[in-house]
């Protein structure tokens, strides 16, 4: 990539913030080296390292490399034989205290980070354990080596702590003894050797070695005669600790000889990982994404920020080039945002090409290309002695000598700087030229001419950014696919220029131009208008798809409730059969003994299983389906309370509650369940007639018993709306029916009105001697709107 379009498009400056999330000075070096490169595979594989990365961080945390010291010339004196220093150690130790801290944070489950590209990179890391152990036990800081560094150095210093007691002791006895001689009582240091603060007129007085000399004169520094010796010994041990420090730093040096390599690795790869972590964290400062790449030179920006705006106040763009057309062009007003577009493309090319993320949607896409070119910014030299349109077209000049197709070109204000005429004449063959070229290009300008070559070139496409006349004020929204307008009248005379100064402006237009603008205005307020429309169209249809969504729930749920209803029903109508087949049973085996001395034993058996098989039928037509036609139409008028029907939907028994309404609606008692059902859905049940013995006193003959519904009884009556005489009336069959039909207990419903049905029922129940009692009904049974009634 050239120099100057990395400046144009001030990818330093990217690099400059990249670097300060390095941690350690290795990895800010490979930071500042960042370039874009041209192979798509190092594109590709570095941005899957920065995404790796950005994943390691938001589910492990950040990880620190600072610490980090360059130990390549460590290693080179450690090549040649020579020991290494206390300092030259301890940055080995630190960079093996990285390498371990980095390999336990490299380790990680199969699932939490599959196919992770900086696990190779994590896995070469050598900590070397043992050795660096070593170096901490030995080197406790860079002024000091551990006593128990060797056994030498320990009884070294141990005889240095006996000497200095010793001198300690000799000299405060000469302190104490010669206070009157002494300028302050101290003991001082002096070339590493003890003395006493002496004043010069009682020199004669101390004797001993004279080592130094105040500024004054007036006081001489005089190490006594007494320790001499101590101090000469004393000094012996300190060259002796020397030489024991330089023997346990030349051990430690010989234990790091053998991993020369793992070192070189090790540091190589950790600033290596501080890179790559510092373009994570760039990426997460930015909330950036990874882009795709294709070598189609095709660029798709879904809401793109420039990185170096507030990203406050930044609004986000969408471009896309290369597909349908090769060329755009961007038109508007000034400070319509049309710079920042074009330095988008380029510093997101640029940073996606170095193997930065880019800070826009997911799913963005970007190009490879060889060379970016941008001709951006005023270009006026005065020291070359440029103008400004020379300056822009000395540079043009130098991209068309070295763009080809897989080059992106972008321009800012092609052309301006000279006679709009031939300004844009020259703008219009140099786009064709490129264009030709099939070179990727984005360029700026004011020119009418180029707005009419976009909408009549193939290839070619018109862009604007948008502006409001109302405010003044730009909004930033790239528009592809519509031409801008400069607005300079509208503007103006928002500004307050008088009107009839722009109306002679006006006089001054060529007619074709005024035209122009006035189809880019109908083609603005045309747009303007679609995008409201689909805004009301979108926000109509995510009102459909909730009230859809709500509508399907709510089918979900009745579809349930049906189902568990009719479970339920099936269940209870079982139940009741049963039951009502256990008291057939016992009853007509209570029949046959009595019928044993009749000699109609046989006849009843046969009787019992006949019913037997009836019931087996029932039992089995419960889990069958309604029929496609009822077997017979029933008619309103044909219809009473109390008729025992099949609710054909739901293959059930049930009596009539209430009569049918307009609609034919009415209401099917189904053991307990009550349900609202068609007249259509029904059919009539024709009454049943078992034969049985005469079981009058005299016992003569045989007879039949009528038992009358005494298999499709419901449990409930319904007598709402009824006289008392007409209620008296139907609740005495219907008791008889229910008695021969064995119910424990039935439901009489007569409402709570005035009382006086409640009250007829009740006198007549008393009446009743196969009645064994009755109550009001319950709290969940209907209250006092009905009676519970219990046979004997």
């Amino acid at each position: 990539m050239n120099a100057k379009s990395l400046k144009t498009l001030e990818y330093h400056k990217i690099i400059a913030q990249l670097t300060e999330y390095a941690s350690s000075q290795l990895g800010k070096k490979l930071c500042q080296n960042l370039v874009p490169s041209t192979d798509l595979t190092t594109i590709r594989q570095m941005q899957t390292e920065t995404t790796d990365a950005a994943t390691r961080v938001r589910q492990k945390g950040g990880i620190s490399f600072g610490g980090l010291k360059d130990i390549r010339d460590s290693l080179k004196r450690l090549e040649v034989g020579s020991s290494l220093s206390i300092t030259e150690l301890l940055s080995i130790s630190s960079l093996l205290t990285i390498s371990a801290r980095s390999k336990a944070y490299g380790r990680h489950e199969e699932s939490e980070l599959p196919n992770d590209s900086l696990e190779d990179l994590f896995r070469s890391l050598e900590p070397l354990t043992p050795v660096n152990t070593e170096i901490k036990r030995c080197i406790i800081s860079e002024e000091e080596v551990s006593d128990d560094a060797s056994p030498g150095l320990r009884h070294v210093r141990r005889s240095m702590k006996v000497i200095n007691d010793r001198v300690h002791t000799q000299l405060n006895a000469i302190l104490n003894s010669s206070r009157t001689y002494l300028q302050d009582p101290v003991i001082t240091m002096r070339d590493g050797r003890y003395c006493l603060p002496v004043k010069s007129e009682y020199k004669n007085q101390v004797a001993g070695m004279v080592h130094d000399q105040s500024s004054t004169g007036s006081t001489l520094f005089i190490e006594p005669m007494a320790i001499i010796k101590l101090n000469n010994e004393l000094r012996e041990l300190e060259i002796q600790e020397q030489k024991e420090i330089e023997a346990v730093l030349a051990d430690l040096s010989n234990q790091l000889l053998p991993y020369m390599e793992e070192l070189a690795s090790n540091q190589s790869v950790l600033a290596q990982l501080d890179f790559i972590f510092a373009r994570a964290a760039l990426s997460r400062h930015y909330k950036c994404s990874e882009p795709s790449f294709n070598t189609n030179g095709y660029i798709n920006i879904k809401d793109g920020r420039h990185p170096l705006l507030d990203p406050q106040k930044v609004v986000p763009i969408n471009i896309h080039l290369g597909k349908e057309f090769d060329l755009l062009i961007v038109t508007g007003p000034n400070t319509g945002g049309k710079t920042v577009s074009l330095k988008t493309v380029g510093l997101f090319t640029l940073m996606g090409q170095a193997g930065l993320h880019i800070p826009a949607f997911d799913g963005s896409e970007l190009a490879v290309f060889e060379e970016v070119f941008a001709d951006i910014g005023d270009e006026q030299s005065i020291e070359q002695s440029l103008s400004t349109f020379s300056a822009h077209m000395t540079n043009i000049v130098s991209i068309l000598e070295q763009a080809d197709s897989h080059s992106l070109c972008l321009f800012d204000e092609l052309g301006a700087g000279t006679d709009p005429t031939e300004g844009a004449a020259l703008a219009i063959a140099v786009l064709t030229f490129l264009h030709n070229m099939k070179c990727r290009t984005m360029a700026t300008t004011h020119y009418s001419e180029l707005k009419v070559f976009a909408l009549t070139t193939p290839g070619v496409e018109n862009a604007c950014c948008e502006f409001s006349v109302e405010t003044l004020q730009p909004t930033y929204r790239l528009l592809i696919g519509i031409p801008g307008k400069s607005n300079a009248f509208a503007i103006s005379r928002k500004l307050g220029l008088p009107e009839f100064i722009i109306d002679d402006a006006r006089t001054h237009l060529e007619s074709s131009d005024e035209a122009f603008e006035d189809v880019l205005t109908h083609l603005e307020e045309s747009r303007v208008t679609i995008e409201k429309e689909q805004a009301e169209i979108q926000a109509y249809k995510a009102q459909v798809a909730q009230l859809k969504a709500r509508l399907e729930q709510k089918e979900g749920r009745l579809d349930e409730q049906k189902e568990k209803y009719m479970r339920e029903a099936r269940e209870e109508a079982q139940r009741i059969l049963r039951e009502a087949k256990e008291t057939a049973d016992k009853t007509i085996k209570n029949i046959n003994k009595l019928a044993e001395s009749s000699g109609v034993a046989k006849q009843l058996e046969e009787e019992r299983a006949r019913l037997r098989e009836e019931l087996k039928k029932v039992d089995q037509n419960l889990s069958i389906k309604k029929e496609k036609d009822p077997k017979k139409v029933v008619s309103p008028k044909s219809l009473h309370i109390g008729d025992s029907v099949m609710v054909l939907s739901m293959n059930l028994k049930g009596t009539v509650s209430t009569l049918p309404n307009a609609k034919g609606d009415l209401y099917v008692q189904m053991g307990i369940l009550r349900s609202l059902v068609n007249i259509k859905d029904l059919e009539l049940i024709e009454e049943a007639t078992v034969s049985g013995p005469n079981l009058d006193k005299k016992r003569t003959g045989s007879g039949k018993i009528k038992m009358s519904k005494s298999f499709s009884v419901s449990p409930e009556i319904n007598l709402i709306g009824m006289t008392t005489d007409e209620a008296v009336s139907i609740l005495d069959k219907y008791l008889d029916d229910a008695y021969l039909a064995h119910l424990p207990q039935v439901r009489v419903v007569h409402g709570r009105g005035t009382g006086a049905l409640k009250a007829a029922v009740h006198r007549r129940l008393k009446q009743l001697k196969y009645v064994k009692e009755y109550r009001l009904g319950e709290y969940g049974e209907g209250d006092t709107g009905v009676t519970i009634v219990t046979f004997h």
